[in-house]
């Protein structure tokens, strides 16, 4: 929902005209929102799919399964997210400057309502490598735990198919419908989250990019989450 708000309702007022809606102080919190509300998703999606692959996989240990379904654990792991991206993501409140300014664009980024000054070479390449890091560190363990899932599904299934060979209902199994939800969501996952990325990346390299650019990227930025 935050980050929906914190990227919609802008880029929606934008979309149908309106200018200088936001001053320095709102541009900064309406992208410094969207970033932590984006990593948040991001990461405690990842650990949704962690802890339902430590659920279900019969080589974790039962110490480590009853420590992961604790409350407290589940709480610190929340907490850390939320504290991690906070922390990262700090950077905006020097980085986004304002409105857009019309008198010297040839220095700024121009957003759709807000704006911000070239970033040096040096500190764009250390920003890029932090954040691919962080994206491609959760599109990875997504991937890894929905296949460690499936792969255990799977076996599942094997192993009562003569059980339900004597069977005569011919509905789906709960196995293949589960799969079938792990693979949807994995894939939704990544296209969106990777798509995004590219499209992120593309604009950062564009000195003014088009309307149509920004708009496509702020849609696919909010497909997931939707």
């Amino acid at each position: 929902n935050l980050v929906l708000c914190s990227k919609g309702i802008p880029q929606t007022l934008a979309a149908f005209g309106l200018e200088g809606f936001l001053d320095g102080a709102g541009c900064k919190l309406v992208f410094y929102l969207h970033r932590v509300a984006r990593g948040v998703s991001l990461s405690t999606t990842c650990l949704l799919g962690g802890f339902q692959a430590i659920k279900l996989c019969p080589s974790i240990s039962r110490w480590m399964e009853l420590q992961i379904r604790s409350p407290k654990c589940i709480v610190f792991c929340c907490f850390l997210c939320w504290a991690l991206h906070l922390v990262v993501h700090s950077y905006i409140v020097r980085y986004i400057t304002g409105p857009v300014n019309s008198k010297n664009k040839s220095m700024d980024k121009i957003y759709l309502y807000c704006s911000s000054p070239i970033p040096g070479r040096l500190v764009f390449s250390v920003m890029a490598v932090i954040f691919l890091f962080m994206d491609g560190m959760c599109l990875a363990l997504m991937v890894w735990t929905s296949g460690s899932m499936v792969l255990v599904l799977h076996r599942h299934k094997q192993r009562v198919q003569h059980i339900r060979s004597r069977s005569l209902s011919p509905r789906t199994s709960h196995e293949t419908r589960a799969t079938h939800t792990i693979l949807s969501l994995v894939s939704m996952f990544v296209s969106f989250h990777a798509l995004a990325a590219i499209l992120s990346y593309w604009i950062t390299q564009i000195q003014n990019p088009s309307h149509w650019l920004r708009s496509i990227s702020a849609l696919v930025a909010s497909g997931f989450p939707t």
